[in-house]
Order: C-alpha cells, then sequence, then structure tokens
C-alpha cells in the first residue's frame, strides 16, 4: 500500500465516522427542542420524558463525536501539510468560527441537560434551541471549507503561492451556499429517519406506548418535511455541478462524450479501456433535462479532460446511484405517511408502516456517506481544485500505513463503545416508557417529576378509582 493511499484511506474512515456525529449534532437538539416545545403546550409528561431521553442520546453523540473530530484536525495538519501551508490563510477562519460555534453548543449543551428544575421553562426551551443552531452553524462553517476546496476563490496565484488573500471570499464562495443547504437537509433527513426506526421498533413491541408514538409523529413530521426539500436542493446542485465541475458530474453519470440529449444512467460499469459505460439502464436526455431543464441541453463528458484528470468513474457513479436511490426510496416512504395523515389514518397505527419505517431508518444515513463520497472522490486528483493534487499535499513522511491502522482500531473502539451506550439508552427508553404508560395516574400526585396539570389528572383518576364505572 502506498503512502498516499494509506492517507486518503485514513481521511475517509476519519470522515465517514465524523459525519455521522456531525449530522447527529444538527439533528438531535431540534427534535429534543420540538419534544420540549410540544410538553410545554400541552402539559403531556411523556414529551418531557422524551425531550430528557433525547437530550442525553444528544450528550453521547457529542461527546464521541468531539473525540473524532479533534483526531481529524490532527490528521489535517499532520497528513496534509502543503495543503495546510498554501490553504491555512483562507481556511483559517471558518475554521476558527466552527471551533466558537463548537463550544457555543457545549455550553448550551451542559444548560439544557442540567437545567430542568433550575432554569425557567421559556430560558430551558431557548438553550435546546441554542444547542440546534449552535450545531447547524458548526457543520455549516466546515462545509464552507468543503465548499473552498471544490471551488477555490478568494486570492491570486505568485510563484505557485496564494497571495493577495480574501478570507471572507470563502464564505461568499457560490458552492458554499449550495453545499451548505444540501448538507443541513441531509441531517434532517437522515437523523430523523433513523430515530423513527428505533422507535417504530419500540411501537411494535409496545403498541399503547404514548412516548414512542410522540418520538415516531415528531420524526416523521421533520423528516416529511425536509425530504422533499432535499430533493429539490440535490436538483439544483446538480445545476450548479454542471457548471462548476462538469467532470464530477460526468464521472457521477458515467458520461464519456459532450453530447445533447445526454441520457440519465442508472447502474451499469464504466469500461476505461473503451471510453463507455457499459450495461447501463439509460434514460433518453435525463441527464441534459435534470440540469439545464431542456432535453437538447449540452452536458460535458470526460472527454473534456485528459485520464490523468479525471476521478475513479465507477466510484462516484455507484455512489451517485446509491444516494438517489436511498433519497428516492426516503421520498417515497414520508410521502405514504403524509398520505395516511391527511386520510386521518395515524401512520403509527398502521404496524406495515412501522416495519417499513425499520427498512427506511438507515437510508439516509447511507445517503449521506455515498454523497460525500461523490464530493470528496469526484474531486481528484485535486485536493485544491484545479490548484494542488492531492498527491502533492500528502506528508512526505513514511510508514504511514501504521497511523491508518491505530486511527481504524480507534473508530472501531469508539463505534462499539457508542453502539453500546445508544442501545442501553434506547433499552432503558423503552423500559422507563412501559412503566410510564403502566403506572397508576394517582402516583403523579407523589412523583418527583411534576407537570402542568399532574394535581387535577391525579385527582380525577382518583375519583375514577374510588367511584368504579357508571
Amino acid at each position: 500500500m502506498s503512502d498516499l493511499f494509506a492517507a486518503r484511506s485514513q481521511m475517509a474512515i476519519s470522515l465517514a465516522f465524523h459525519i455521522l456525529f456531525a449530522v447527529a449534532g444538527m439533528a438531535m437538539p431540534l427534535l429534543m427542542a420540538l419534544a420540549e416545545w410540544r410538553h410545554q403546550r400541552t402539559g403531556d409528561p411523556a414529551l418531557r420524558e422524551l425531550a430528557k431521553r433525547w437530550a442525553k442520546g444528544t450528550a453521547i453523540l457529542f461527546a464521541v463525536g468531539a473525540v473524532s473530530g479533534t483526531a481529524l484536525s490532527f490528521e489535517l495538519g499532520l497528513l496534509w501539510p502543503e495543503f495546510m501551508r498554501h490553504a491555512g490563510p483562507l481556511v483559517g477562519m471558518p475554521f476558527s468560527l466552527e471551533g466558537f460555534a463548537f463550544f457555543l453548543e457545549a455550553i448550551f449543551l451542559g444548560l439544557y441537560l442540567y437545567g430542568w428544575d433550575k432554569l425557567s421553562p421559556r430560558v430551558h426551551l431557548l438553550t435546546g434551541v441554542g444547542v440546534a443552531l449552535c450545531g447547524l452553524t458548526s457543520a455549516v462553517f466546515v462545509t464552507a471549507v468543503n465548499a473552498w476546496m471544490n471551488n477555490p476563490v478568494g486570492y491570486s496565484v505568485r510563484g505557485g503561492q496564494l497571495v493577495d488573500i480574501e478570507p471572507w471570499a470563502v464564505m461568499r464562495n457560490p458552492t458554499f451556499l449550495y453545499e451548505a443547504v444540501h448538507v443541513a437537509l441531509s441531517a434532517y433527513v437522515a437523523v430523523p429517519l433513523a430515530v423513527l426506526g428505533i422507535h417504530a421498533w419500540g411501537l411494535l413491541r409496545a403498541p399503547d406506548s404514548a412516548f414512542h408514538r410522540h418520538a415516531f409523529t415528531l420524526a416523521l413530521a421533520v423528516a416529511t418535511v425536509a425530504t422533499p426539500a432535499q430533493m429539490l436542493s440535490g436538483h439544483q446542485s446538480a445545476e450548479y455541478l454542471a457548471r462548476a465541475q462538469p467532470i464530477k458530474l460526468a464521472a457521477a453519470e458515467g458520461l464519456y462524450e459532450t453530447r445533447t440529449h445526454a441520457p440519465l444512467a442508472i447502474g451499469g460499469y464504466y469500461d476505461a479501456a473503451r471510453d463507455e459505460l457499459r450495461y447501463a439502464i439509460e434514460l433518453p436526455s435525463g441527464l441534459s433535462l435534470l440540469v439545464h431543464m431542456d432535453p437538447a441541453g449540452v452536458v460535458q463528458g470526460l472527454e473534456e479532460v485528459p485520464p490523468e484528470d479525471r476521478p475513479p468513474v465507477n466510484v462516484v457513479h455507484y455512489a451517485f446511484d446509491l444516494m438517489v436511490l436511498c433519497g428516492v426510496a426516503a421520498l417515497a416512504y414520508v410521502g405514504l405517511g403524509a398520505l395516511l395523515w391527511l386520510r386521518r389514518k395515524p401512520p403509527w397505527a398502521r404496524r406495515w408502516f412501522l416495519r417499513l419505517g425499520l427498512a427506511v431508518a438507515p437510508l439516509g444515513l447511507v445517503a449521506i456517506e455515498a454523497g460525500w463520497t461523490v464530493t470528496e472522490v469526484g474531486r481528484q486528483p485535486w485536493i485544491i481544485h484545479g490548484f494542488m493534487r492531492t498527491a502533492d499535499s500528502v506528508t512526505p513522511m513514511p510508514g504511514l500505513v501504521s497511523p491508518l491502522i491505530v486511527f481504524t482500531l480507534l473508530y472501531v473502539v469508539l463505534g462499539v463503545v457508542v453502539v453500546a451506550l445508544l442501545r442501553n439508552h434506547v433499552l432503558a427508553a423503552t423500559t422507563t416508557a412501559r412503566a410510564d404508560d403502566d403506572a397508576d395516574p394517582r402516583a403523579l400526585v407523589t412523583s418527583g417529576e411534576r407537570e402542568p396539570g399532574d394535581s387535577l389528572r391525579a385527582a380525577l383518576a382518583r375519583d375514577l378509582h374510588e367511584e368504579g364505572p357508571r
């Protein structure tokens, strides 16, 4: 294994691992804040318990994400020193702002976790909103760096060096808007679908659980809003990609020849020796229609650049197909849920819909991994598009297989730890939900967790118990 391949593999594994926690940091705080907001409006104690459970899950994911993110920051400097030497003056600012947002997120999360009985309900809810906003902001600033790598702006080149640096140009990069919206919406699709699957499993085991019913409904509602918006964002990103990085789009579709009426290809295998995509299902004029809204639109092919400037076509093509397939499946599922809602048939009351939820649950996370593969591998062989090749930015230090093995083992251990913690957390939530649903309502008067309306509900429950059915 070459040192370049080892370095790229280590970054790929690190990013694939960390991105799961990054998207959780965006979407889980939104869900917990929505649960508390609903609790404050309805007084339902199940929603309060749900907000607490989701907050503890957020804390677990936040802690592990902090570890993996720290490892990534070291890897970026140690594995790619030439990249940091040239790009540091430009990407330093968004990285600094990301760190600031991260620390604010930690502060708000601490206040949320330990402020239930110490802050007023309104202030406590605002701390949850603060966690959600800081998680989103943190991810957006990191996305700004990636957008700049895909479309570098804000500098001039003299003697092979970047000069006349404009740090704020990174944030004004036109690629940034498309990537930031797409990344944010992907989190609000993927994480609610995963949460929805967990609570679908809970409802299949305990159909009458108010805890799981509220959780499933909130997660489905967020996914129902975000998924169509994400599909629209993907369409706009494809349109922009055709202008800014046409070779990446050509690789995603396995298109060699620049042409009008370019087909939309599904599956198949790109034969580099013959420069053609074989055995694919092709929708005539589909790609031209997708990126130009005109079946006669011209789409650039791989032939526009020499072979050494082309990304690994099959990797990008399969990742793109997988991302789109997962997105379409998610859209179909939430569309079906919306139809049930419109027909006044609660989706959570349909066991077949819950079983479908188990199948759909991982698709959003799979789509995120596939989408980042398209973004990163599709930019190759450039680490800074059009300016610096990945091979020219790697450290000259030999033996990079060793840190690859060490960091891979680190992520395996962290993965096992987080799965064990979340598994215990979910099982505990299921047990608590069953206990709450089966509890005597009169116990509310002696509970340490008093809610608005507890006294009235307990009194009514006591009267009904003493008088019996009429």
